[in-house]
């Protein structure tokens, strides 16, 4: 395959994901105000940090932090919080023994499950609508698309081209950062 044939590919691919992602989130997507005062004393700022741990792959708070674009000590605080709720447990980087790792307990698995944006009956309604090796090859695609922008998302390299889409856009302010 030539350059120019993988730089389609990778367009056609992108431009795919585009399309696709908004018609998912769409068809799923609730709108709720979730606050402190529910069962499971979750702010809808609480239900997002659970939604970017894994119960497996740890997460450092800065990467977190900066990803949501939070100063660290505004992070620490809802952690602490949701770490005594048993929803985040911190363990002990196995690569950098100096690091902390933060991961989605199975408590706040189901917690980011019951508070999710995406409605599960929903969710369950459209995959019924594809047969199981289709769920299968959706489900793991996914996971795939997932997994790779976790490894992005770590890297660091996503904050430097966020931060440098932002510079190119006319009118850019760097007081107003999306």
């Amino acid at each position: 395959m030539g350059r120019a044939s993988k730089k389609d590919a990778m367009d056609d691919a992108v431009l795919a994901i585009q399309r696709s992602y908004p018609q998912v989130f769409l068809a799923c997507h609730l709108r709720h105000v979730r606050a402190r005062s529910t069962e499971l004393r979750l702010s809808a700022r609480d239900s997002s940090i659970l939604g970017h741990l894994d119960e497996v792959a740890g997460m450092r708070a800065a990467d977190l932090a900066a990803h949501l674009a939070v100063v660290p000590s505004t992070l620490s605080a809802a952690l602490a919080r949701l770490e005594g709720l048993g929803y985040v447990a911190r363990s002990v980087s196995a690569s950098d023994r100096r690091a902390v790792e933060l991961r989605l307990t199975e408590r706040g698995a189901d917690a980011m499950s019951a508070t999710s944006v995406l409605d599960p009956r929903r969710l369950e309604a459209v995959l019924r609508r594809l047969r199981p090796d289709q769920r299968r090859d959706a489900v793991r695609g996914l996971d795939l698309l997932a997994t790779a922008a976790r490894a992005f998302m770590a890297t660091g390299r996503a904050r430097r081209s966020k931060a440098a889409a932002f510079r190119s856009r006319p009118g850019a302010s760097p007081r107003h950062r999306p």
